[in-house]
């Protein structure tokens, strides 16, 4: 039986699949992955010699090509699925950008890495709502003096994160992942080979024998230094629902960028009960991280119950993580259903298992802020630093208080109001 013969593909002779190519690979690029001019000449090289008549062949050429790690296969194939497949991908990537109005029927939600893949096909760009629209007529040019005023970096530093619009919330994360939360050894009872005052007496017996019995010099040895873990407990319920994302956004490059010194880092989340979500923070993918995490905390924009929570983590968690000099993050607002007995037993507890407590919680934004409700007055004297929580100045000082172990006095002005009341 013959082999059917397939006729080739009718090309035009002005063909742009080349420039195609090279607006596919921009748009991956501003997405997040590392591709230069040299990959997108290797991709039209790639397509030259696999051909265009199967779908299939061109898209796994083109992901040879662009995709070097695992964690990229993700936004690589939506930004291929919107560029090249969905006749409608620009409907379909405004509505990922526009703020949606939940009604009455089912909401897509965007997969990972979609709303990404979406931001670098439009430019990062979302059409602005009808109300908001110019009106049709002559452009207007106004001038706009801005030598006093400060950059926008700097002002999105200082911003709320529930003020942030949609855009500015894109552009707060980008600039979380590039944060560090560095922290100072911990030196131990353990001795080691090094620059230190005390003598190595057998390292210096073993360098004599190489000698024939003659010292020629003694060893001295100094205290090993080891890394902390850096445990993160994260309020999720609906009051902290959207400081909790930009947190865990921060929280994921912590646990995803070496050289910062910590051991490892376990991450929590509570509501109405508490979820490990250590093992999604893994996924180098943000999108994917924070969708599985997701996933794993059913309670999310729920009630709060920071006391059993916490009682559950002292329960089944505390010995397994908070050993070795642990530094505990408690993210919350202190807002809570138990009984504030109950919840300060919890905290105690907490206190007393890890080397330092830190309390980062949004409401201290609010100038004249006193602790007034009783999950607040239950949990203060119990912890050993009180910040802010609510920007991304407030989470780069957070690095600063866990080098130096200081408090700022805010815990010691909102102690003195407890003891007034």
């Amino acid at each position: 039986m013959a082999e059917a013969v397939y006729p080739d593909l009718a090309l035009p002779e002005d063909g742009k699949l080349a420039q195609n190519i090279a607006h596919f690979a921009r748009a991956l690029r501003r997405a997040g992955l590392p591709i230069g001019p040299g990959r997108v000449i290797e991709a039209v090289r790639a397509i030259a010699a696999v051909g265009f008549s199967e779908r299939m062949d061109f898209y796994w050429a083109l992901q040879a090509v662009f995709v070097s790690r695992p964690e990229e296969r993700a936004v690589f194939d939506q930004v291929f699925r919107l560029y090249w497949r969905d006749p409608q991908f620009l409907e379909q990537m405004m509505s990922f950008l526009i703020p949606q109005v939940r009604g009455v029927q089912e909401e897509r939600l965007a997969d990972a890495a979609e709303k990404r893949a979406a931001e670098a096909l439009l430019d990062g760009k979302a059409p602005a709502p009808p109300e908001f629209e110019e009106p049709d007529g002559e452009d207007q040019q106004i001038e706009i003096d801005a030598s006093a005023t400060v950059s926008a970096e700097e002002r999105l530093k200082t911003l709320d994160f529930e003020q942030m619009s949609v855009a500015e919330m894109a552009a707060a994360q980008r600039m979380l992942a590039r944060l560090s939360l560095p922290v100072k050894p911990l030196q131990t009872r353990r001795m080691a080979l090094g620059p230190g005052r005390s003598v190595d007496a057998r390292a210096t017996m073993r360098a004599a024998l190489r000698t024939g019995g003659e010292v020629m010099a003694l060893k001295m040895r100094a205290p090993k230094q080891r890394w902390p873990n850096l445990i993160v407990l994260c309020d999720i319920s609906g009051s902290m629902a959207q400081y909790s994302r930009m947190v865990l956004h921060f929280v994921h490059a912590v646990a995803n960028k070496r050289g910062q010194g910590w051991a490892r880092v376990h991450a929590f989340t509570f509501g109405t009960r508490l979820t490990n979500i250590t093992r999604h923070l893994k996924n180098r993918d943000v999108d994917q991280a924070l969708k599985a995490a997701g996933a794993e905390a059913q309670d999310w924009s729920g009630g709060t119950r920071i006391g059993s929570s916490l009682a559950a983590f002292n329960r089944d968690w505390s010995r397994r993580v908070l050993g070795q000099g642990a530094v505990v993050l408690l993210i919350t607002d202190g807002l809570d259903r138990d009984d504030s007995g109950a919840l300060a037993a919890a905290v105690e507890r907490l206190h007393l298992s890890c080397r330092r407590l830190i309390w980062l919680n949004p409401l201290l934004r609010w100038e004249g802020f006193a602790p007034r409700a009783a999950g607040i007055r239950a949990m203060l004297p119990h912890v050993d630093s009180f910040r802010a929580g609510h920007s991304i100045a407030s989470l780069e000082a957070l690095g600063q208080v866990i080098s130096d172990g200081g408090d700022g006095g805010e815990k010691a002005r909102l102690m003195r109001l407890l003891g007034d009341n």
